[in-house]
């Protein structure tokens, strides 16, 4: 679950990018820990906390914003925020079907609807 909350620290610390000045207090997320072992409570909290960042981010991002080149830890020369966030979205899609190969492994009886949310379903 660490890794998760790393997955989703690098969605804010991208989104950042675009708008820093409006922005400026995702910079206290950086203190938080990440890829580290957690409990559930901790978990939900911070999956729930940096949700809440992205949706804010995302309200205030433009068009173009997203051609913006920015330098990342990988991309030290920079690419396009729009790459950065799409490549953002595979990891943790990739780690979400992860999971769920690994509750299903486990015996835990999980299905269609706990790995997509399905159109017309509230929530």
């Amino acid at each position: 679950m660490g890794h998760i909350l790393e997955c989703l620290a690098g969605f804010c610390a991208a989104l950042y990018s675009a708008n820093p000045e409006r922005l400026a207090h995702f910079l206290d997320l950086k203190a938080l820990p990440v890829n580290h072992p957690c409990d559930v409570e901790e978990a939900r909290g911070r999956i729930s906390s940096y949700l809440r960042h992205i949706e804010e981010a995302f309200d205030l991002l433009r068009d173009e914003d997203l051609s913006r080149v920015v330098p990342t830890l990988f991309v030290p020369e920079g690419e396009a925020l729009f790459t950065i966030l799409l490549g953002n979205l595979e990891h943790v899609i990739n780690h979400k079907y992860q999971l769920f190969v690994y509750l299903k492994m486990l015996g835990v009886p999980v299905a269609t609807p706990d790995l997509y949310r399905l159109r017309g379903q509230a929530g």
